[in-house]
């Protein structure tokens, strides 16, 4: 029947548009395929917080991952407060007035460049506290095709290359850390693997630790998590280093939803869908990435009888979601839901046009909907 999903175990009528909905059992089902590739390689997986910060859930993910992994202070802790265990911590470039704080909360430390570690190495190898510090390298090969999310191309400003490392003074440095994948498949990282040790597998085997970085889309439906296990347990024999993983959209891939209705209905040249969602404001990586995301009951242009090109309420021309086909005509106050939005949502969310943030729900397996969060005009008034 059109508009229902078994996956779906809710009802979409009895939440508020816009709202996100996670749930929590596909979150739980994530997080399980994820501790059974630690189990499998005693590697270390950690939740990346900037695609997927929802904290009420943190409980669950800590159940099964070790920590958390934070591109800035805030993020760092958010991971320490609500999940309580491992902070391991990246930036381009620290600002000093953070460091202290940092430091009183971070296990680990990456570097992104040698100066920064210069910079910083007296301060925190003098910390009370241990920390495990690292340098990101630059293995100068990707094959993300995006320069927007290919950390590897000409002119990034990530990673420290092989030429860069020749001769520097690595003492107090124990790790390594790469991150040239986004949304791929095993394959890729076994073939990344063969380059990074080409250039930096002289180094490997004075570390303590390697970290893979992100990008791994390890409980996606066609992922090979053999050749996965295959690639953590080589590098882990070989060079005597504990593997950390860093995945961020894997812990809550198709894990949550984006409910939303119908606004008014128009035509010009085609027929069009004004939403109480916006592609602008909810969910900014469907223009930036760019990037088309599904519809539950819906088809790709032209499949279904009734093709709608669907809009959001700001004043932004370029506020479309994307064209969508429907078995019947689309009708002011229809419930559409969209799917894998836990990530890269929340995290993206902005006020622009004055337009309201989404309520969030999270769907438990125990007691049904609950209202985590819902926002108002003081949320978009208080940020400015």
């Amino acid at each position: 029947m059109w508009g229902v999903d078994v996956s779906m175990n809710f009802d979409k009528y009895e939440v508020p548009t816009p709202s996100y909905v996670i749930e929590e059992g596909l979150l739980r089902k994530n997080c399980e395929i994820l501790k059974s590739v630690m189990d499998a390689t005693g590697c270390e997986i950690l939740l990346a917080q900037k695609a997927y910060s929802m904290y009420s859930t943190y409980p669950l993910i800590g159940e099964y991952l070790s920590g958390t992994t934070a591109s800035s202070l805030f993020e760092a802790k958010l991971g320490y407060e609500e999940m309580g265990k491992e902070v391991h911590i990246f930036s381009p470039a620290y600002r000093e007035e953070e460091m202290d704080e940092i430091l009183s909360i971070c296990g680990h430390m990456v570097f992104n460049s040698v100066q920064q570690w210069e910079k910083y190495k007296t301060k925190v190898m003098g910390s009370p506290r241990k920390i495990s510090c690292g340098l990101r390298i630059n293995p100068e090969y990707s094959e993300i095709e995006t320069d927007m999310y290919n950390p590897c191309f000409s002119g990034s400003r990530f990673g420290i290359k092989a030429s860069a490392l020749e001769g520097a003074d690595l003492a107090g440095i124990e790790g390594l850390h790469f991150h040239t994948m986004c949304e791929q498949n095993s394959d890729v990282l076994e073939r990344t693997l063969e380059v990074v040790e080409d250039k930096f597998g002289h180094l490997m085997h004075g570390m303590k630790w390697i970290n893979f970085g992100g990008g791994h889309h390890i409980t996606r439906e066609d992922y090979d998590i053999q050749t996965l296990i295959r690639c953590i347990n080589r590098i882990k024999d070989n060079y005597g280093v504990t593997v950390y993983l860093e995945p961020g959209e894997a812990v809550a891939l198709n894990a949550g939803y984006l409910v939303s209705s119908v606004l008014d209905l128009n035509e010009n040249d085609i027929l069009l869908a004004i939403m109480d969602t916006s592609a602008a404001c909810h969910m900014p990586d469907v223009l930036e990435m760019p990037y088309r995301p599904g519809i539950i009951g819906s088809g790709q242009p032209g499949e279904y009888p009734y093709t709608y090109r669907l809009g959001g309420p700001t004043c932004l021309a370029g506020d479309v979601i994307g064209d969508y086909s429907f078995p019947e005509p689309l009708q002011v106050g229809d419930r559409l839901v969209f799917c894998d939005m836990a990530i890269y949502s929340m995290v993206k969310n902005n006020t622009f046009n004055g337009i309201g943030l989404p309520a969030i729900f999270l769907n438990t397996e125990k007691d049904g909907l609950k209202v985590i969060r819902k926002f108002g005009y003081e949320d978009f008034k208080n940020r400015l």
